[in-house]
C-alpha cells in the first residue's frame, strides 16, 4: 500500500525566528512573540499517515515509522515512496497507547533487527522484531510489566552511545508509580537489546536508570553523550531534563523548578501551553523539540558545558500538533504531525512527515 508522499528534496534553512522564551533560573516565561517564518519552509517527505509516532533511520536511508492506532509500521524510502511492512500483533491502542516508538539496532547489517514500544491488553512492552527489508518477522518481547493506561504512556526508545536501549515510561496517570521504584512506570530505562540488565545500572538487577518522570515522550543524546529528556506537565511546566543516573526528578511532589536537594531540576520549562514536548533530537548543536499542544517546534542552543540558550520557537501554529523529531546522518531534521490523534485539526494531507537543513 502507497500512501501520498513527496521525496526529500535539498534543503537550506535560515533561522532567525525567536519566541517564547524560557528564563531557566528563575522559573518565568518571557512573553510570546510571533516567530518570523524561516527562509525557506520545510518541505514535505510523507502525506496521509495514520498517527505517525515512532521513526527510526536504516542503514540504506529508508526508515521505518510506526502508525500509533493501527500497529502498522510503514517503510519511507529515501525517494520518498511510503509502504507498507506489516503490522505488529497484539497492539492494543487506546487513548495515547498504541504502537509507539522504534529503534534500529546498531548491527542492523548482521542481525536485521528493529525493536517497537507497545502498548497489549496488559502492559506496555519493548520487542525486538526481524525485519529484513521486505517483512516484518514474529515479535520477541525483551522487557514487559510496563504500566499501561489511556494515558501516560511514556513510549519513546532509543540506543545510546553506549549501545544500551533506553526506554521512556509514563506512570499511566497513576502518580505514585514514579516514586516506587520497584515500578517500571514513571521512569527512564536502560537495558542491554536482549533484555538483560546492564550489571553498572543504579540499582543492581533493576533497568530503571532515573524515576520521578510523569510522562517521558522524548530522549536523545548530544556530541558530549550528555542524555536529554523532555517531559510532560500536568498543569504548569513541561520541562527539558538532564538526565544523571539515579536521580530523582522530582514527579508527583514537584512540578517544574522546585529548588528542593533531593529532586532535580528541569534545565528549561514552558508553560504548558506553549509545549507539550513530545520527541526530542540533537542536531547542529541544538535541541530540536517537537510540542504537540503548542504546535511548533522549538530550538535550544546546548553549550559546551551543557548549559542551554534560550529557545526559539519555529512554524509555531502552521502544521499543527508536532509529535516526532528525528535527524539525519546528513544533517536534515524530519518531524512529524499528530493532528490524526484526536486531539488535533488535521489538514487534508495529514499526518505528514516534513524536513528542514537548519543553517548556522
Amino acid at each position: 500500500m502507497k500512501r501520498g508522499c513527496v521525496a526529500v528534496a535539498a534543503l537550506l534553512v535560515g533561522f532567525a525566528a525567536t519566541g517564547c522564551q524560557t528564563d531557566s533560573s528563575t522559573g518565568e516565561s518571557a512573553a510570546t512573540s510571533a516567530a518570523q517564518p524561516p527562509v525557506v519552509a520545510p518541505t514535505v517527505v510523507a502525506t496521509e499517515l495514520e498517527v505517525p509516532w515512532g521513526i527510526a533511520l536504516l542503514p540504506d536511508g529508508a526508515a521505518v515509522i510506526a502508525e500509533r492506532d493501527s500497529g502498522t509500521i510503514r517503510r519511507l524510502q529515501p525517494n520518498g515512496d511510503v509502504t507498507e511492512v506489516g503490522e505488529v500483533p497484539e497492539v492494543a491502542a487506546r487513548g495515547e497507547s498504541g504502537l509507539l516508538g522504534l529503534a534500529v539496532s546498531p548491527t542492523y547489517t548482521s542481525d536485521q533487527t528493529i525493536f517497537a514500544y507497545l502498548t497489549t491488553d496488559e502492559d506496555n512492552r519493548v520487542v525486538a522484531v526481524r525485519y529484513d527489508g521486505r517483512s516484518l518477522g514474529e515479535p520477541v518481547p525483551i522487557l514487559t510489566g510496563i504500566p499501561a493506561g489511556s494515558i501516560h504512556d511514556g513510549g519513546r526508545i532509543a540506543f545510546g552511545p553506549d549501545g544500551k536501549l533506553y526506554v521512556t515510561t509514563g506512570e499511566a496517570g497513576d502518580r505514585p508509580l514514579a516514586q516506587d521504584p520497584s515500578s517500571l512506570g514513571g521512569k527512564i530505562l536502560r537495558i542491554n537489546p536482549d533484555g538483560t540488565i546492564p550489571p553498572d545500572n543504579p540499582l543492581s538487577g533493576s533497568p530503571v536508570w532515573s524515576l520521578g518522570h510523569r510522562n517521558v515522550q522524548g530522549i536523545t543524546w548530544d556530541d558530549a553523550g550528555r542524555l536529554w529528556a523532555t517531559e510532560f506537565g500536568a498543569n504548569t511546566w513541561d520541562e527539558v531534563n538532564l538526565i544523571r543516573p539515579g536521580a530523582n526528578y522530582g514527579w508527583p511532589d514537584v512540578e517544574g523548578q522546585a529548588d528542593e536537594a533531593e529532586f532535580v531540576d528541569p534545565v528549561v520549562q514552558w508553560p504548558t501551553d506553549e509545549a507539550s514536548p513530545s520527541g526530542v533530537a540533537y542536531l547542529d548543536g541544538s535541541l530540536w523539540v517537537a510540542a504537540l499542544r503548542g504546535e511548533r517546534l522549538w530550538r535550544i542552543p546546548v553549550g559546551g558545558d551543557g548549559s542551554l540558550g534560550e529557545p526559539q520557537s519555529l512554524f509555531a501554529e502552521e502544521y499543527g500538533r508536532l509529535r516526532t523529531v528525528v535527524a539525519t546522518p546528513d544533517g536534515v531534521l524530519w518531524f512529524s504531525t499528530s493532528n490524526r490523534d484526536g486531539r488535533g485539526s488535521p489538514a487534508e494531507s495529514d499526518d505528514r512527515i516534513l524536513a528542514v537543513r537548519p543553517s548556522a
